[in-house]
């Protein structure tokens, strides 16, 4: 089921870029109440872990001391409340803000086009980690960390070692989870209750440019065409959607039982 009018023209490029669609197997679980909790739970923590990412990438390739400090303390709230339960929904209001502008590395020529489209991102993940911690509230449903699906460990075992190759790779991976994450909120929204799912489509815009951030990056700093590599990840992704998985999760396979 995809969205109709102009969520249909923004979905259109995801659903060229995936290899597959979720299956329905995967929608059927969802639907069901108990797995709602799931869901939200491992929502707060894909939001919370795709800040980390464009985190890592920007204090690996592109930030000078001072900017790896200024972005680390602005993710560290959310971190201590997923990882410790230390703060709340009160205390993490407005935090996903710095007070002045990072600067770039000297000796990395892609370095401020990646630290615009990332901070960004981190700014935005971590406004999704707040409102999803919202609709856990709103629902009565109790925050406990749960662990992570296979989906990015599998896709991560693919990345070169060597560089740049390894930070295309990373970012190659990125396009593929942001794509993933935006197909399955289209699909789940007209699935959940009304709140949620207008939350999920309020959502669509977002993960659609950030796929394609990753991807215009991952481009701009390989040496050559990433069309090989991209088809080997999108092949790599599909099967591990579409193939069974015991570990019901937002980004796992089909569901076993």
């Amino acid at each position: 089921m995809q969205l109709d009018g102009e969520f249909g023209d923004l979905l259109a490029p995801i659903y060229g870029f995936l290899q597959c669609e979720t299956p329905a197997a995967w929608l059927e679980r969802a639907q069901q109440p108990a797995s709602l909790p799931i869901i939200l739970r491992d929502h707060l923590l894909c939001e919370l872990k795709a800040a980390q990412s464009a985190m890592f990438l920007l204090k690996r390739y592109a930030l000078t001391e001072e900017g790896i400090s200024d972005i680390s303390k602005m993710i560290e709230p959310y971190e201590q409340f997923a990882y410790t339960r230390e703060g709340s929904l009160e205390s993490l209001k407005g935090k996903n803000t710095l007070s002045k502008t990072i600067k770039a590395r000297p000796d990395c020529a892609y370095s401020q086009d990646m630290i615009d489209k990332m901070v960004l991102l981190i700014r935005e993940e971590l406004h999704h980690f707040y409102q999803v911690l919202e609709i856990l509230e709103d629902n009565h449903i109790a925050y406990d960390p749960i662990p992570a699906s296979r989906y990015a460990k599998m896709l991560l075992k693919k990345v070169r070692t060597y560089e740049p190759e390894a930070l295309v790779d990373k970012l190659i991976i990125c396009a593929f989870i942001e794509a993933r994450s935006c197909e399955r909120f289209a699909k789940l929204a007209p699935l959940l209750d009304a709140k949620i799912g207008k939350f999920y489509i309020s959502l669509l815009r977002s993960e659609a440019r950030h796929y394609q951030d990753y991807l215009a990056l991952a481009q701009q700093i390989s040496e050559q065409d990433i069309t090989q590599r991209v088809a080997l990840f999108r092949e790599l992704e599909a099967e591990l959607i579409l193939s069974p998985d015991a570990d019901f999760k937002f980004h796992s396979g089909t569901p076993i039982n």
